[in-house]
């Protein structure tokens, strides 16, 4: 039988911790293994529980979710943030990626959607909401002009034709069967394409990439 994913739901309103366990738990793979209400009880839940998944808010009493990511990572660095946001957040979810984050999931995401979220992030892939990528992206990126475009270009340049039009989709948040498609590539193609990009740019994970990306220009 196959181990369940360990969740760790961290906000400060009980009634979002309440509402987002009862989503979860309908999925017999997923399993929350504790609920934190600021982030210091997030980071020593993680750890009690060798979670594989936190969802993290970012304003919380306490320790907040943007100080509490780097420690969450050096504690526990098997697992995997996912960050709770809203719109209004732009600029914290930029920092909050940049630190290390798995990915975004706005509050009102649809159920199915944050349990997509979940699972993916626990296999190791960044998670990006389809539905509000583009313009999420956009709106952290846009403006970053000047010695940040010239820095992203700069590490882009060692790139292939191949891998660049590659990363160019990551940065439209497309998924590696979406991009595929586009390229006219396997799934599993793109994913060793992701996984070379990654490493050529010493980005973490698919999200640092898109930013670069869009930072770049691509």
């Amino acid at each position: 039988m196959e181990a369940r994913i360990r969740v760790v739901v961290a906000d400060d309103e009980a009634l979002i911790r309440a509402g987002i366990r009862l989503i979860l738990t309908s999925d017999p793979g997923l399993e929350v293994v504790a609920e934190a209400a600021n982030g210091r009880e997030a980071i020593e839940a993680a750890r009690a529980h060798a979670a594989d998944v936190v969802l993290l808010d970012l304003q919380m009493p306490v320790l907040d979710g943007l100080a509490a990511l780097p420690e969450l990572r050096r504690v526990v660095p098997g697992a995997r943030v996912l960050v709770l946001t809203t719109f209004g957040e732009r600029e914290n979810v930029l920092r909050a990626l940049e630190s290390g984050g798995a990915g975004f999931l706005l509050k009102d995401t649809a159920p199915a959607e944050l349990i997509q979220a979940v699972r993916a992030a626990a296999a190791g892939d960044a998670y990006l909401s389809p539905g509000a990528t583009r313009h999420v992206v956009e709106e952290l990126a846009g403006g970053r002009v000047g010695a940040r475009a010239e820095q992203a270009r700069a590490r882009v340049a060692v790139l292939s034709e191949r891998e660049r039009e590659v990363l160019g989709l990551l940065g439209e948040g497309l998924s590696n069967a979406d991009a595929g498609k586009r390229l006219h590539m396997s799934e599993a193609t793109v994913k060793t394409y992701v996984s070379r990009i990654l490493a050529k740019l010493s980005c973490e994970n698919r999200v640092q990439a898109a930013l670069l990306a869009r930072d770049a220009g691509l």
